[in-house]
């Protein structure tokens, strides 16, 4: 079967079958960027759900590995570097798949620039700790585009490698500081927590928007489709252990993280360094310093998982023409989509560099733009879950127990996507669900006038994809 995938090769011009199964995981846990969450995610969370926080995590892995169980149905019988794009395309026809995939390379696109200031932001706390003077964090917003650019334009499987690593370590110094948060615990757990004593379902549902946007990202090993060995295995394998692990780590560290400040006496919502106030509230100050290093590494290591599955779905939309053909078109050396990741790291730096000259701080961009890209997964997500039954029952492969779980996931999908928009939230963020809908609404505009350029023997199908596999 991989065969065709082989023929394919010289049209899509991605490297073919070059990445090994924990190279495909890396994409998807990097773009989650798990190390960010315990550092900077979850103080937030608490912040509205309290006590409460680790039943939103624990309620947001549930739906996100209900949403991966969907999306496999999808990446265990096709492959394609066009994502969910494709899936959706293939289920409900290629308007709403255009809609949806535009929809989710903007939430690429603002996920990467949300954490661009992040990366800079820690990478001054890091000197700070040492001692060193500030930089402006534009400066440091340049050194992290950069890098990222030049691993994801030169070479798709030394950014996976790469990313793996980073987020290797990380993850390995921020569980060795839960271990001793436990320990110096004596063991004990926070009564309050499982007695959610204070906590609303209001406040769980505040709480699970944010606690969400922790794991967004986590299907984007589907862009690999090309690129990937055994992608029929290796690709839905990697999305649902990407989810349950990181979900495991989340709801495991809303709880350490409470209990440890509680045991000290100090309050969760008031810190900017969660992580960093653990090790010295612990004795391990040297290891906050690691951690932060870590928390660094990771934002920049979800920039280029962002850039890196964004840039091919243009690639396949520009195969299509449903985009400038030119983001079809892929290094000839590098074997990269290189013009569309020209385009999406340079606006990854231009968004945050504006509002940084506007005078607004790293975490409320990410707060910001983060929001917006939330709202872009979360509707490619319900757009998967009302595909998958479509897609089987065209493939006379459709089951009652598969519309009993899409209902049930539709049903907690809304949870978080109703959440975020009713009722209508301060300002600024009441505006940016009119801003995502003015997106969805200029995205239809333009599907219907690249269509109408294209040649009536151009009409989307399964073999105009390049790289498309079924099976």
């Amino acid at each position: 079967m991989m065969s065709k995938t082989n023929e394919c090769a010289e049209r899509v011009g991605l490297r073919s079958e070059c990445l090994s199964f924990t190279e495909v995981l890396g994409q998807s846990i990097s773009n989650i960027a798990p190390s960010a969450t315990p550092a900077f995610t979850i103080p937030a969370v608490f912040i509205l759900a309290g006590n409460g926080t680790w039943l939103a995590y624990l309620f947001a892995t549930v739906a996100v590995l209900l949403v991966g169980l969907h999306i496999s149905y999808f990446s265990k019988r096709s492959a394609s570097p066009g994502a969910l794009y494709t899936y959706i395309s293939d289920a409900a026809g290629p308007a709403t798949g255009f809609i949806s995939g535009s929809g989710l390379v903007l939430a690429y696109l603002l996920t990467g620039a949300a954490v661009l200031p992040c990366f800079a932001s820690f990478t001054n706390v890091v000197l700070g700790a040492l001692g060193a003077p500030a930089v402006p964090n534009i400066v440091f917003c340049i050194v992290g585009i950069v890098a990222a650019f030049f691993v994801v334009y030169k070479d798709v499987v030394i950014s996976a490698k790469l990313m793996l690593i980073c987020e290797g370590i990380s993850l390995f110094m921020i569980i060795a500081l839960g271990i001793i948060v436990f320990v110096k615990s004596n063991f004990t757990l926070y009564t309050h927590l499982f007695t959610l004593e204070g906590v609303s379902l209001d406040s769980i549902r505040l709480g699970l928007v944010l606690a969400f946007f922790s794991f967004v990202g986590f299907e984007s090993a589907t862009a690999l489709g090309h690129e990937a060995k055994n992608p029929f295995k290796s690709i839905p394998k990697a999305i649902l252990i990407s989810g349950a692990f990181v979900g495991v780590l989340f709801t495991i560290f809303s709880v350490l993280e409470i209990v440890g400040f509680a045991t000290a006496g100090s309050d969760l919502s008031q810190t900017t360094a969660p992580l960093n106030d653990l090790a010295a509230q612990n004795g391990v100050s040297l290891l906050g310093i690691f951690i932060s290093v870590g928390a660094l590494i990771s934002f920049w290591s979800c920039a280029v998982a962002c850039i890196t599955a964004g840039a091919r779905i243009m690639h396949s939309m520009g195969n299509q023409k449903l985009v400038p053909s030119v983001f079809g078109k892929v290094h000839d050396k590098n074997e990269t989509p290189h013009i569309a990741i020209i385009l999406l790291a340079a606006l990854t730096f231009i968004i945050p560099t504006i509002l940084l000259m506007f005078g607004i701080e790293p975490i409320m961009i990410f707060s910001y733009v983060g929001t917006v890209a939330t709202l872009g997964f979360l509707f490619n997500y319900i757009l998967m879950v009302v595909s998958a039954p479509i897609y089987l029952h065209k493939r006379g492969e459709l089951k009652a127990k598969h519309v009993i779980l899409a209902i049930v996931t539709f049903a907690i999908l809304m949870i978080p996507f109703v959440g975020s928009v009713y009722p209508l939230p301060p300002y600024p963020f009441n505006l940016f669900p009119f801003i995502f809908l003015a997106w969805l609404v200029l995205s239809a505009v333009w599907y219907m006038v690249a269509n109408s350029r294209r040649n009536k023997d151009e009409v989307f199908s399964d073999s105009v994809v390049p790289g498309y596999e079924k099976l």
